[in-house]
């Protein structure tokens, strides 16, 4: 999204969780460990045990920061272009070429949502994370809809339809190893031609992916 969720952190705590992002990046969570955090953590590695039990209190702690953190950025923000806004959250899951970072992180994001099967724990993180994702494009599909720019359709199911898409096509990227992935430009197509025909007014263009 707009800025690195952990680009300049304060505190101990922050550190904390910012070495978690770059071991869970970097290791994945299976092969994740305490020690593996302290080794990205610029202080003593033995303040992170005094904080944390676990590496799964770590990663839950890490990840119910950051999306705080975009919860909070995007709810305080005015909507003043809908159609923009809409496309740079649906664009970064289907762009072609991402970080190395980034595609690590998508991959233990994957990873860290298949827990959720059989612990609660994660199971309520990521209800959450999809409350949140599902509200933020709600929110933007009203302010279209105020504007005149979108089409007077059910906000909160197109947002929906819209999340399940994007977080879809994160698990087929973090899963597939075929190095050229022509699906993306099917999935791409496809998108645009939904919110040509059901989400945007007669007279707004689709530009998804145009600076692609």
């Amino acid at each position: 999204m707009s800025e690195p969720f952990f680009s300049d952190p304060e505190g101990t705590r922050e550190q904390i969780l910012a070495a978690t992002y770059r071991a869970l990046s970097r290791h994945g969570y299976a092969d994740l460990t305490i020690s593996a955090i302290g080794e990205e953590f610029e202080k003593s590695p033995s303040l992170v045990y005094r904080h944390y039990d676990s590496k799964d209190d770590l990663v839950l702690a890490c990840l119910s920061y950051m999306l705080d953190q975009f919860e909070t950025r995007f709810t305080d923000e005015e909507i003043t272009d809908p159609r923009c806004r809409l496309e740079s959250f649906l664009g970064w899951g289907l762009v072609e070429d991402l970080s190395d970072e980034e595609d690590e992180f998508i991959a233990s994001l994957v990873e860290l949502r298949s827990l959720a099967v059989h612990d609660d724990d994660y199971g309520r993180h990521f209800s959450r994370s999809d409350r949140v994702f599902e509200r933020h494009l709600a929110t933007i599909l009203r302010a279209g809809i105020e504007h005149g720019v979108f089409q007077d359709r059910d906000p909160d199911r197109v947002a929906v339809i819209l999340n399940t898409l994007v977080f879809g096509s994160l698990v087929r990227r973090a899963t597939q190893q075929d190095a050229d992935q022509p699906w993306i430009e099917h999935v791409r197509a496809e998108l645009a031609t939904f919110l040509e025909t059901q989400v945007y007014a007669d007279d707004v263009a689709v530009r998804l992916f145009d600076d692609d």
